[in-house]
């Protein structure tokens, strides 16, 4: 047998993968540590519990690598999964990393590479999601309840990009190992977006007024903690939004057309897809 693992296969961009492979007659299993009830091919697989690789590599000659989300350390859990992946005889890994470094999170730069060493080894350095607008995210929920998006990136713009398009782009080189690729790909929007023009978009498309509110980093990463996200990560990812600020995030790639052959979204077709979730 073979086919494509899909670690984090539950979440915004694995779920569609699986989807997206298993429509082109591609054998997907989803991996995850709450793996979907009665989900023909659905395997438990947790980064906490090194147990669970290698049942979840069994018979898969792709993967689709999503690192342990909420760390800013997650090479010491990767790392043991690589080598089991390597022994296993995957001949093509694709790993969605970030093209946003968080600050003090050094080893991600060395996971990108380990990865990169991997046979058929490949990094997605995706922008920011635009399913950050869709809850249970903290941003949309307090679009939901507030119509307001509270920010310390002033008028800074990042490449968003839909997760859809991150899938499809993955599945391009996941479906077919004969598809020649790079080790490395900015996967961006069609633009680059401030908050303020989001929120500029969604109240155009959809009739619901949202409003920014410009606060600082600080303030951000106190907001962050109380939606429940651990501290260090919390700092870093507030942090982050300093760099949006200076213009060092603004990011656009023709990566989405050349792997699929189509444009990626453009954040007003993505508000038009979601429509309902403003106007609730």
């Amino acid at each position: 047998m073979s086919g494509v693992l899909v670690t984090g296969g539950t979440g915004k961009t694995g779920k569609t993968l699986v989807q997206v492979l298993r429509n082109a007659g591609v054998p997907a299993r989803e991996a995850s540590r709450n793996p979907t009830a009665g989900e023909p091919d659905a395997i438990r697989f947790d980064w906490s519990d090194p147990t669970t690789f290698g049942p979840a590599l069994d018979g898969m000659d792709r993967v689709f690598l999503l690192p342990p989300v909420e760390s800013v350390d997650p090479l010491p859990l990767v790392e043991p999964f690589l080598r089991q992946a390597q022994r296993a005889g995957v001949r093509r890994l694709v790993m969605l990393g970030s093209a946003i470094v968080l600050p003090s999170a050094p080893s991600a730069v060395e996971l990108a590479a380990q990865v990169q060493a991997q046979p058929g080894g490949v990094v997605l350095r995706a922008s920011g999601f635009m399913q950050n607008f869709l809850r249970p995210h903290p941003l949309a929920e307090r679009i939901h309840r507030l119509g307001e998006i509270r920010t310390a990136a002033g008028d800074g713009k990042l490449g968003w990009v839909d997760a859809r398009d991150i899938a499809a782009s993955a599945a391009a080189l996941l479906a077919d190992l004969g598809v020649d690729a790079r080790s490395d790909y900015l996967i961006t929007g069609p633009h680059g977006m401030s908050y303020p023009q989001a929120a500029q978009i969604i109240t155009a498309r959809t009739g619901r007024q949202v409003r920014v509110e410009r606060i600082t980093e600080e303030e951000q990463a106190a907001a962050y903690r109380a939606s429940g996200m651990p501290t260090e990560f919390a700092a870093a990812l507030a942090a982050v939004e300093r760099g949006i600020k200076e213009g060092r995030e603004d990011q656009v790639s023709t990566a989405v057309l050349e792997l699929t052959g189509r444009p990626p979204r453009a954040f007003a077709e993505f508000v038009s897809d979601h429509a309902y979730e403003w106007t609730q």
